[in-house]
């Protein structure tokens, strides 16, 4: 029976979001890939890459649609990255502009009965838009000092 892993996501940018899930460890990145789109509702259809650091936060390998020197992401499995030394995942989702979130491995979790994984086990914060130039986590509610506001 497969292990059951926890992965921890943030993005770069920001303190207030982050997602914790529950997965497979034999769970492909391609599968990951599918999964993270239809939880963040991001397009389908774009090119994305997963880059693999080490403790050390060294980039020990890269996977993609296409063979980016480490082989593809339907061949590989989270329990292969974490063979490979592999502890953080960059789950790069705007290659032309590099914008990823962090997928940092918690370690095991218990498998639970009657649950499917991969799982959203908790969450913080507001989906960011894909192609958004930044991602602003905070919205303000209240103006700055000497701000003019503007009718609505």
């Amino acid at each position: 029976m497969a292990a059951i892993l926890k992965y921890k996501v943030t993005f770069p940018s920001s303190k207030t979001f982050f997602r914790e899930y529950e997965l497979s460890d034999d769970m492909s990145l391609f599968a990951l890939n599918k999964f993270l789109v239809n939880d963040l509702d991001f397009a389908p259809d774009q090119m994305v890459a997963f880059r693999g650091l080490d403790t050390g936060g060294k980039v020990v390998a890269m996977w993609g649609m296409f063979d980016l020197g480490s082989g593809t992401i339907d061949g590989v499995s989270l329990e292969k990255t974490l063979a490979l030394g592999v502890t953080t995942l960059h789950y790069v989702f705007d290659i032309t502009k590099n914008k990823y979130m962090v997928l940092h491995y918690k370690g095991e979790a218990e498998r639970a009965f009657h649950v499917s994984y991969p799982r959203l086990v908790a969450e913080l914060g507001r989906i960011p838009g894909q192609f958004d130039d930044k991602f602003d986590a905070l919205d303000n509610f209240t103006p700055e000092i000497g701000e003019e506001l503007e009718d609505v």
